[in-house]
């Protein structure tokens, strides 16, 4: 009996050193934990946030509760959440709302604009709301005066492309060809699912107009053509991959924004797939 006891006490005793080893051993920890950390670092390295027009048919309180639970920690500002003609004291709380989430208003829009007067007042409302990136639609005769405004202000400004049934900004390289010659502070917001649908290239796009792409909507696309709609990331036409590949290489410093327009009153579980797929592919690509 005597003999059992020690060999059992032996047994233990190696089992404890040998697992103290492994616990200590930086072998172990280059393979588990700071791959972990590593792979946490690989999903952060492109900033993702949320387009507010996917929140169309929900409050503030309903939104953020949704970025949340997804831990999406950037949204872009629509008017229907912070109205034009809201004062200071609603942009703070409106600010504060935010950070209690956790999350942070990083620009305006989009915001359609016909006259001068209207442009006027969408650099105002956006220099009061304390960001400097505003994604609008100003006419093509406007251009010259949206660029002069946002050189005045600081204040960057990216023309959104809405595909084929757009007749003005149906694409990235039609904006580009308006503003190439301009202020450099006039951009675009890139949408490169309506980019897709025109039958354009995302992927070759985003390299060529880098410089002036100062945000990102973020989807994929059901088609290549004007019968696409838009549908969860890792489900539609366009090589997400491929494109997240391009965003590292080019070492796109912005944010991506998903704009999820399938399923608009209850969104939640496509925006979740769709952040929950680009993530993904940051720690894979």
């Amino acid at each position: 009996m005597s003999n059992t006891k020690n060999s059992r006490r032996s047994f233990l005793q190696r089992s404890a050193l040998g697992a103290a080893a492994v616990l200590t051993s930086p072998s172990w920890m280059t393979s588990s934990a700071s791959e972990s950390v590593e792979k946490m670092a690989d999903q952060n390295a492109i900033k993702l946030g949320i387009a507010g027009y996917s929140f169309v048919n929900f409050n503030l309180e309903q939104s953020l509760a949704m970025m949340k639970r997804m831990d999406v920690r950037y949204l872009c500002i629509k008017d229907f959440h912070l109205p034009l003609d809201s004062t200071a004291e609603q942009i703070a709380a409106f600010h504060q709302k935010l950070a209690e989430s956790n999350v942070k208003g990083y620009a305006v829009g989009p915001l359609y604009m016909k006259t001068k007067a209207e442009i006027d007042r969408a650099f105002d409302y956006c220099k009061r709301v304390g960001v400097d990136l505003m994604i609008g639609i100003p006419e093509i005769k406007d251009l010259p005066y949206v660029a002069q405004k946002a050189k005045e202000y600081n204040i960057k400004y990216g023309i959104h492309n809405h595909g084929p049934e757009d007749k003005i900004y149906p694409n990235a390289t039609v904006i580009w060809n308006q503003i190439k010659d301009l202020d450099k502070n006039l951009g675009m917001c890139f949408d490169m699912g309506h980019n897709m649908r025109d039958g354009q290239d995302p992927i070759k796009d985003l390299g060529r107009y880098k410089t002036r792409i100062f945000d990102i909507h973020l989807k994929n696309v059901t088609a290549a053509d004007a019968k696409g709609s838009t549908c969860e990331l890792g489900r539609g036409v366009i090589d997400i991959p491929a494109f997240v590949k391009e965003l590292l290489k080019i070492k796109y410093p912005g944010v991506c924004s998903i704009e999820f327009e399938k399923d608009m009153k209850d969104p939640l579980a496509g925006i979740a797939e769709s952040v929950g797929f680009f993530r993904g592919v940051l720690s894979a690509v």
